[in-house]
Formats: structure tokens, C-alpha cells, sequence
């Protein structure tokens, strides 16, 4: 469901600010995952400004496709190959050689004593000729998004892990399976239930294994927010409030590929917003009955001529608990929830830094 597109197909692009409230009596985790456009989720606050892999592809309307992308700015590769992993170490094809993939996740590889990266997948050669003599990857296990099918064939590769924007998941998730090979894939899973529940139906007809790199499930402080919960130690839940936002600098969606509909979807909603809600389901360990939202498309500005800036999301759950959620592009950055109970308060800030 694309809440937005079905405004802008009433009312035109220039300014997006509009209500969308539903009964959800029967909703079930996947179904309300597909209402916001997918689930799942990884990036730090850094990554939202990082450099993708992938260029935008122009219209709204066009068909998201993989390029390839200069090295990024800060970018440091290791001065030797990792030491060697173990026997049964899983290995791992990186799709997509951008800043949060070269910054943020190829360099943790080394911490782990059972996975190790296999093979590269991208658009630029030069590039990747870089990055695979740094990790030590074989030049016939570098794979440009022409020839990626032919992983197939390839016994060092193990698993893939889609490090792409948004609207590229679901497709090279597809492939991966069609190629027999696991998928780690970033959050959102796609940009639609229906998206979703084909990779999921191709993972099963592969029989291979797919995850969503959402790391809040497993990080100390969420596990012990989610512990204090179980416990009761706030008494019943009133309230949830919780805000993800950053101003997005000057950009159009030809240059970056969060601005640009079919890479991103509807806006900051799929990208960052996504911790907000999943940490209201995990926090309440319930599903919302009701979900009302209002969002901002500002008039003429090119960073949002495609997408909308801000989200404003209540839920109301069986228990009688309120979350409210906002997230935005254009707003003095924010990283916060606060949960309102009638025997005590919690509160994490930074929230999923």
C-alpha cells in the first residue's frame, strides 16, 4: 500500500498533507508491516546521508535499476585481508558497494568467526577491483548486476547480503533465491505486502533461509527496554511517543536515491520511521486495532518533489495504549522514545543510535 500515491493521484505532487485512518481489527503482524510499506531495518543515523551504490533512475514511475557509483568519501579499506575464518564460516556476496555497505558493515566481518565476504556484486569495476583486493576476494568472484545470476555457479558463495535501496530488495532478493544462495537483506524487506510476500514465497520454493539485518532485536539496551516491559515494572502502558528526524540537505532525486520514489518509496516513513513503529509493537507486544496518519509534501522543493517529508503515525492497541510516531526529513534531528506507564516512565535517547 502506498498511502501517498494515492493522495498525490487525487490532488497532484505540489503539497501532500493529508489524514488516512483505519479500523484494523484483524491485523496481523505482516499485514500491518505491509501497510507502512515493509519491515525490517538496519541503518544508523549516519547511514541516512550515506552514499548508495545505486543511482536514482529518474521518474517516479521508472523502474529502479542497479548502477554503479564513485568510492565514497571516508571511506578506509583494510591494509591486509582478514585472517582466515573457519571451516564452516558462512560466505557472503555484498550487493552494493556504497558508504554504509564500505563504512558500516564490510569492515564488522572481521569481528565474526563464522561468516566471511565471499564475493562482491556492483556496478563499478574499478571500484570493486579496489575493495576485492583489500578483502581479499578472488577477481572471478566479482560480479556486476549484469552477471549477477551467474552466482549460481559459484560454491564460495553461501549467502547474499542486499545492501541496495529500498526498491531493489525485493528483485535481487528474487534472484538470490532463483541463484539457491540465503538472503541477509537491509530493512524494509520492500516497498509493499505484496512485494514482501513474493520474496517470502520464493525463499520458501528455494528452500533457503531470509532475514531482515534489524539490529534494535538484538542490541543490549532494546533487549533490556523490552525486558523492563515483560516485568510490568511501569504498570499498564499509556502512552508511547517516539520521533525520528533529520533535515535531509540539498539534494533532487536524480542525486540521491532517497528522494527518488521508485528507490524509496513514499518518503522517511520505510528509511528511518521504522524504528519508531517497530519499537511501539515490541514495546506494547501487541498489534494496533486502529492506525491514523497525516503527512507533508512541501510545495516546491526539489528534495521532495517526489517524496513527502514528514510522517505523523497514532496507533491505538487492545490494551487501550496510544503510540504516537513522527518521523521526517526536515526536521531538527531526533532520535527518542518515551513510554508513559500509570507506575513509572522509560525513556531512550538516543533511541536506536
Amino acid at each position: 500500500m502506498d498511502p501517498a500515491a494515492s493522495v498525490e493521484s487525487r490532488i497532484g505532487p505540489e503539497a501532500v498533507s493529508e489524514k488516512l485512518t483505519m479500523d484494523l481489527p484483524n491485523l496481523s503482524r505482516r499485514n500491518v508491516f505491509g501497510l507502512v510499506a515493509g519491515a525490517g531495518a538496519v541503518p544508523l543515523l549516519q547511514a541516512c546521508s550515506a552514499q548508495s551504490e545505486t543511482g536514482p533512475s529518474g521518474a517516479p514511475n521508472e523502474p529502479p535499476k542497479a548502477v554503479g557509483q564513485p568510492m565514497p568519501d571516508g571511506v578506509r579499506l583494510p591494509s591486509s585481508p582478514p585472517r582466515r575464518k573457519a571451516e564452516d564460516s558462512v560466505g557472503f556476496a555484498i550487493v552494493g558497494l556504497g558508504g554504509y555497505a564500505l563504512r558500516n558493515i564490510m569492515p564488522t566481518f572481521e569481528q565474526g568467526r563464522r561468516a566471511h565476504i565471499s564475493a562482491l556484486v556492483s556496478g563499478n569495476a574499478d571500484k570493486m577491483a579496489r575493495v576485492a583486493d583489500a578483502y581479499g576476494v578472488a577477481r572471478d568472484a566479482c560480479y556486476s548486476y549484469d552477471t549477477f545470476d551467474d552466482i549460481a555457479s559459484d560454491d564460495r558463495i553461501d549467502a547474499v547480503y542486499i545492501i541496495l535501496p529500498n526498491g531493489l530488495h525485493a528483485e535481487y532478493a528474487e534472484r538470490a533465491f532463483a541463484a539457491g544462495k540465503h538472503v541477509l537483506c537491509e530493512k524494509p524487506m520492500a516497498l509493499s505486502d505484496a512485494e514482501c510476500q513474493r520474496v517470502i514465497e520464493a525463499a520458501e520454493r528455494a528452500d533457503r533461509k531470509m532475514m531482515i539485518a534489524y539490529r534494535c532485536h538484538f542490541e543490549p539496551h532494546n533487549l533490556k527496554a523490552m525486558e523492563i516491559m515483560r516485568e510490568g515494572t511501569l504498570g499498564d502502558i499509556a502512552m508511547i511517543r517516539t520521533n525520528q528526524h533529520y533535515v535531509m540537505g540539498p539534494t533532487a532525486p536524480e542525486q540521491n536515491w532517497r528522494a527518488n520514489r521508485a528507490l524509496a518509496g513514499s518518503g522517511p516513513l520505510e528509511d528511518y520511521g521504522i524504528y519508531g513503529l517497530q519499537s511501539a509493537l515490541y514495546l506494547t507486544g501487541e498489534m494496533p486495532t486502529t492506525i491514523a496518519a497525516r503527512m507533508h509534501q512541501p510545495r516546491d522543493d526539489p528534495r521532495f518533489s517526489q517524496i513527502v517529508a514528514t510522517v505523523g503515525t497514532v496507533m491505538q492497541f487492545p490494551s487501550g495504549a496510544i503510540a504516537e510516531l513522527s518521523t521526517s526529513y526536515d526536521a531538527s534531528s531526533s532520535n527518542r522514545g518515551v513510554v508513559w506507564g500509570n507506575k513509572g516512565k522509560l525513556i531512550m535517547d538516543p533511541a536506536t543510535g
